[in-house]
C-alpha cells in the first residue's frame, strides 16, 4: 500500500539566494496571471495542452522561466478553470433544483493569481543534494541551500522514500520560504482479518466528532469552546469588512490564515485521536451535501437558523476526514466512505427509520417504536459503525472493499438501505421492523 504525504523543509538562505527565490516566484505568479488571461479571453479554455500551445513561447521568452516551469504553468492555470468549469455546473444544477438563486459568478472575469508559491519537479527543477541541502533552480543559475524539517520527514528523504514534486511556499509573517515536497511512502497491506477495531465517526456542530465502536466505546469531541472562538473570527471578520480601509484589508489576511490554521490544529489533534492503530474506521459520505440538504436562508430564515447555516460552512469536516484518512493508513489502520442516509434517524436497536425518533432535532434520540433513548450523535455514530462493520465483512468474504454495483443510484441507494435496516446494536429485535422501511 502506498500513502503520500507532505514534508514541509524551511529553507536557511542567504539574502542574496531569497532575493533569487523571490524573483523566481514572482515570475512564475506573472507567469501564471498572464496565462490566466489567454485562456480567459479562448473561452475560459480548461484543456492543459491546447493553453500550453498558446502561452509556451511567450512564457520563455517574456518570463524567463525554465522550460519545466513553462509547462507547469498553463497545467496549472487549466486545472483552475476545469474546477470553476465544475462549480458553474453544480451552480447551475442547484438553480435549476431550486436549491439556490445566486448565479456563480466565478467564470467573470479571469482568475488572479497572488500567492507567491512556485511547482518544481523533482530532478529537473530542483534535487535533493548531501549533508541536508538542495539545489533550486532560478531564474539567474541554480542555488544550493540548507534545509530543516520534521525529523521523520528527513529520515524518509535519507532513506530513499520516492519524492515527487514539491512548491516553494512563501510566508508573508515570518518572512521565510519554504520548500513543500511530496513523499510517497510504501505501507505493508493491510488484511481485513488483522483488523479486530470497527469504529464509526459522526460529524456535527455541538460535538465536531463522535467516534463509537462495536465495543461500546466512545469518544466525545466538544465543540463548544471551538465555535465560541470561530464566532469571534467571524466578527472580526465582519467588522473588518465594514471598515473597509487597506489597513483593514491587510488585517483581514491575516485572521484569515490564522483561522485556518486553528480549524487545522483542531482537525489534526481530533484525527489523531480517532486514527487509532489496527482499526477499521466509518466515515460518512459528505460529497454534495450541500446540494442534498436544503437551508432556510434570507427572510425565510430566523437569526438562529443563519447562525446554524453559518457554523455548518465555518468548519472544514472534509479536512478532518482527509486526516483521519491518511493517519489511519500511517497507523495500520484503513478509513472508508459508508453512504450517511439516515444516520441520525435510524435506532441502531432495531432498525426503526422516522424524523420523529429526534424530537426537535435534539441532542435525545427517542426512538418511537422499541422506546431506545440514547446520545442522538452517539446514535448515528453507532449506525456508522455497524455500516462499516458491514463494509468488512463483505471485504472478507469477496475480497474486494469497495464493488460498483451494475444498477443506478436510485437503486443502488435502495439496496444499500434495506441491507442496513437488517443491522442491529444488539440482539434485540422489534415487532415495528415491519414498519421500519416506511420512510
Amino acid at each position: 500500500m502506498k500513502q503520500i504525504i507532505t514534508a514541509k523543509l524551511k529553507l536557511i538562505m542567504t539574502p542574496e539566494q531569497k532575493e533569487s527565490v523571490r524573483q523566481v516566484t514572482l515570475a512564475y505568479r506573472d507567469a501564471l496571471n498572464y496565462t490566466s488571461e489567454i485562456a480567459f479571453d479562448n473561452n475560459k479554455l480548461s484543456q492543459a495542452a491546447k493553453l500550453q500551445k498558446l502561452v509556451y513561447r511567450d512564457i520563455r521568452g517574456d518570463f524567463k522561466l525554465p522550460s519545466q516551469m513553462s509547462c507547469n504553468v498553463p497545467r496549472q492555470v487549466a486545472a483552475t478553470y476545469k474546477t470553476q468549469w465544475t462549480k458553474f455546473r453544480q451552480n447551475q444544477q442547484a438553480r435549476e433544483q431550486g436549491h439556490t438563486k445566486k448565479r456563480y459568478k466565478g467564470l467573470d472575469k479571469p482568475q488572479k493569481f497572488r500567492s507567491r508559491t512556485c511547482t518544481l519537479n523533482y530532478q529537473r527543477d530542483y534535487s535533493f543534494k548531501p549533508d541536508q541541502k538542495v539545489s533550486i533552480v532560478t531564474l539567474s543559475g541554480r542555488i544550493v541551500v540548507s534545509y530543516t524539517g520534521y525529523n521523520k520527514h528527513l529520515e524518509l528523504i535519507k532513506n530513499g522514500s520516492k519524492i515527487g514534486a514539491a512548491k516553494i511556499y512563501y510566508n508573508c509573517s515570518s518572512k521565510t520560504y519554504y520548500l513543500l515536497v511530496s513523499l510517497e511512502i510504501e505501507l505493508p497491506e493491510i488484511k481485513p482479518e488483522t483488523i479486530n477495531k470497527v469504529k464509526g465517526v459522526d460529524v456535527g456542530q455541538r460535538y465536531l466528532a463522535v467516534s463509537a465502536g462495536i465495543d461500546n466505546s466512545s469518544q466525545f469531541f466538544s465543540g463548544q469552546q471551538i465555535r465560541h472562538k470561530a464566532n469571534r473570527y467571524y466578527k472580526a471578520r465582519k467588522s473588518l469588512q465594514h471598515k473597509g480601509t487597506r489597513s483593514a484589508k491587510r488585517r483581514l489576511i491575516t485572521l484569515s490564515s490564522r483561522e485556518r490554521r486553528f480549524i487545522a490544529d483542531i482537525n489534526h489533534q481530533i484525527s489523531k485521536e480517532i486514527a487509532q492503530s489496527d482499526s477499521f474506521i466509518g466515515l460518512e459520505n459528505l460529497t454534495h451535501i450541500r446540494e442534498r440538504i436544503r437551508f432556510l436562508s434570507g427572510k425565510k430564515a430566523s437569526k438562529k437558523q443563519r447562525r446554524a447555516n453559518r457554523n455548518k460552512a465555518q468548519w472544514s469536516f472534509a479536512e478532518l476526514h482527509s486526516f483521519v484518512d491518511y493517519k489511519a493508513v500511517l497507523n495500520n489502520s484503513l478509513a472508508v466512505k459508508v453512504p450517511a442516509h439516515y444516520t441520525s434517524q435510524m435506532c441502531p436497536k432495531c432498525g426503526h427509520v422516522s424524523k420523529e425518533n429526534r424530537p426537535n432535532k435534539g441532542l435525545i434520540f427517542d426512538c418511537k417504536c422499541c422506546h431506545y433513548k440514547l446520545h442522538a450523535d452517539l446514535v448515528g455514530a453507532r449506525n456508522i459503525a455497524l455500516r462499516a462493520l458491514l463494509i468488512r465483512q463483505d471485504w472478507m468474504s469477496t475480497g474486494i472493499l469497495s464493488a460498483s454495483p451494475n444498477v443506478s443510484d436510485v437503486e443502488a441507494k435502495a439496496k444499500d438501505l434495506q441491507k442496513f435496516l437488517e443491522l442491529r446494536w444488539s440482539l434485540d429485535a422489534s415487532s415495528c421492523l415491519s414498519d421500519s422501511g416506511q420512510e
